[in-house]
């Protein structure tokens, strides 16, 4: 049952359950006034499922992709809600998910990228923050090198603190649901 506009919702949901005004030291090791949890929306249901309808919308433009993945374990709620959407859509071709870890694992098959991932394959790349975009840059490289094509990156907030010029350099455009303007700072 749709509420009322998804994004709007989405954007409410972020902000009160996830959005918070303190002094933190981010992952990219900036210092900031206010602290995105974006768990906090992406483990509610109703977050879950906005987040992945939207985020599979803007996939549907654009650049196509076979599969959608991101660093573990910050893009796995996202790329598990995006992939539960199109589980729900018969229109698209079939999306795969995967997800890239820090390191190659040191028992089993040693991977490093887990999931349905291939080389070959053109991909997404999605987070829920992005600060400087140093974690997808990392899963940028690690899909490069395994044979495959980012063709998107994607986050539910963009800070505007970097991360969208650092993929500019590498000839990526960040798409985002949100950006810096969208909050309350």
């Amino acid at each position: 049952m749709d509420r009322r506009d998804p994004r709007k919702e989405l954007l409410d949901l972020v902000l009160e359950v996830s959005f918070r005004r303190e002094k933190v030291v981010l992952a990219s090791g900036k210092e900031s006034d206010f602290y995105l949890d974006l768990r906090q929306t992406l483990m509610r249901p109703r977050g879950v499922l906005l987040a992945g309808r939207l985020v599979l919308e803007k996939l549907r433009t654009g650049t196509p992709v076979e599969a959608v993945g991101g660093m573990a374990v910050g893009a796995v709620p996202l790329v598990t809600a995006v992939l539960a959407a199109a589980a729900g859509s018969e229109a698209d071709a079939p999306l795969l998910g995967f997800f890239v870890r820090k390191q190659a694992k040191k028992h089993g098959l040693g991977r490093r990228i887990e999931g349905g991932f291939a080389a070959g394959q053109t991909v997404a790349l999605v987070e829920d923050t992005c600060t400087t975009g140093g974690s997808t840059l990392e899963a940028v490289d690690a899909v490069v090198d395994a044979g495959a094509k980012v063709g998107r990156v994607l986050c539910l907030v963009d800070r505007g603190e970097g991360a969208a010029d650092a993929f500019a350099r590498r000839g990526l455009e960040l798409e985002a649901l949100f950006t810096r303007d969208d909050l309350p700072v």
